[in-house]
């Protein structure tokens, strides 16, 4: 098996995942904010998970307030850095820009908010309440859902433990994008301006199911957000997937990320189709690879990775192919050498299989087809949460779980997309809720006070 060892330090950083990071030069942001129309019901905003004030944004950094811009974001959005490097804003906001159609396409949001958020400070972000609350909320994960509502409910004045099962927080922000898309430590540096203040304690190295028992948090706790993303793999379930140099996506690019050695192929096959698919196999080539195939099942149509996210792979020279499904991984002294593939065709809406099944020659495999709830999470100490028929925590249209005073949002739920964006808004609605319970259980009490009187 012919695999070096590779380590991403600064030097590699700068000379090959640099360049593809994607800005907008600041004399270029006046002219691109100015062909935006400020629509009064702007479509963009009603396609922006968050709400963003899309039009007012803009509107500030054309007329030169870039800080106001970021404000404007931040009042809608906590995650309004991490969004704009990492959203697929061809598929969200700037879809439905009404110069879609026109020439030059549609506004570039996504790197005019990023532009923006460069100003962001906590100084930017709306003032919390001066009311401190007696309530306390425990807030499990540490990525966007769980960063996000702790921000926010320490914003309205509760007290936040925030317990977060990795040595830092920020969640796939910080171990599982790519790293071309998060770079000078976007990360950490929105991390910190989320939870600035004394409102909020982070307490990292502490695990779900390990550490701290879910029936604790709700013994000690007014409430409990769960926001524990999704920790599983899912795997191929075919024969040699348990060799050397076969590897998950995700936990991969956390090594990759973390600065650890990590074994790099020359000839390498990638299987899936979404964003991570993508991500891997981008960074895999960048860090020396010298072919990468990607297979995917299904057609180009199918892929959950963005049109963008393709043509990019592409033009680092990965190579897609559609219409292949695994059969399985060939073996040598435990190494993985080679990938059986079925060529399949799509008949009647499903892929059935055609033609004779090809080898392919390989040193290395990653698989990216999604990840999964672990429920193991839950310990043996009490009641758990209904999960869905998705295997991922069942909550209701306020994100409130099957357990009284236990609310679940991001990932872990699975209501949308897997997006970092999709978690924000599902933290915002979550404390929405959480709020209004915790003020209505308030009155409750000051009621039952009066009448004891």
């Amino acid at each position: 098996m012919s695999l070096s060892t590779v380590i991403l330090g600064p030097e590699l950083l700068e000379a090959r995942f640099r360049p593809l990071e994607e800005a907008l030069p600041a004399s270029e942001a006046l002219t691109e904010a100015e062909r935006c129309y400020y629509c009064h019901a702007a479509p963009c905003v009603a396609a922006c998970p968050t709400d963003i004030d899309i039009p007012g944004f803009i509107r500030a950094i054309a007329v030169g307030q870039p800080a106001r811009a970021a404000e404007r974001i931040l009042q809608a959005n906590p995650l309004g850095g991490a969004c704009a490097r990492v959203c697929p804003v061809e598929t969200l906001c700037e879809q439905f820009c009404v110069r879609q159609g026109e020439e030059g396409g549609p506004v570039r949001i996504g790197l005019l908010q990023r532009l923006s958020m460069a100003q962001a400070s906590p100084d930017l972000f709306p003032a919390a309440t001066t009311v401190v609350r007696a309530q306390k909320i425990a807030v499990v994960g540490a990525g966007p859902a769980g960063l996000t509502g702790a921000h926010l409910l320490a914003r309205e004045g509760f007290a936040v433990d925030l317990f977060e099962a990795q040595a830092q927080a920020g969640g796939l922000n910080e171990s599982g994008i790519a790293a071309y898309k998060m770079l000078d430590d976007a990360a950490q540096r929105e991390v910190a301006h989320l939870l600035a203040g004394d409102r909020i304690r982070v307490r990292c190295g502490m695990a779900l199911g390990r550490d701290i028992t879910l029936a604790q948090l709700r013994s000690d706790y007014d409430a409990v957000f769960l926001a524990l993303g999704l920790q599983g793999q899912h795997r191929l379930r075919i024969p040699g997937e348990d060799l050397a140099g076969v590897f998950p996506a995700v936990p991969f690019i956390a090594w990759m990320r973390r600065g650890e050695p990590v074994p790099v192929g020359q000839k390498v096959v990638v299987v899936g189709g979404g964003m991570t698919a993508m991500d891997i196999a981008v960074q895999i080539r960048l860090l020396g690879a010298e072919e990468v195939h990607l297979c995917y099942r299904r057609g180009p149509e199918a892929m959950g990775a963005s049109a963008r996210e393709q043509r990019l792979a592409r033009d680092q020279g990965v190579r897609i192919h559609h219409y292949r499904r695994p059969l399985r991984i060939e073996g040598e002294g435990g190494d993985c050498v080679a990938i059986w593939l079925q060529p399949t065709v799509l008949q009647g809406g499903r892929c059935v299989d055609q033609g004779q099944p090809l080898r392919w020659a390989v040193d290395q495999v990653f698989t990216a087809i999604g990840q999964c709830f672990n429920p193991e999470v839950w310990g043996e100490d009490g009641a758990s949460p209904r999960l869905d028929a998705h295997g991922r925590i069942a909550v209701d249209e306020s994100f409130r779980t099957s357990l009284p005073g236990v609310w679940a949002g991001g990932d872990c739920v699975g209501r949308s997309a897997d997006l970092t964006v999709h978690a924000v808004a599902d933290a915002k609605r979550a404390v929405r809720s959480i709020r209004a319970a915790l003020r209505e259980d308030a009155t409750m009490l000051a009621g039952d006070r009066r009448h004891d009187t």
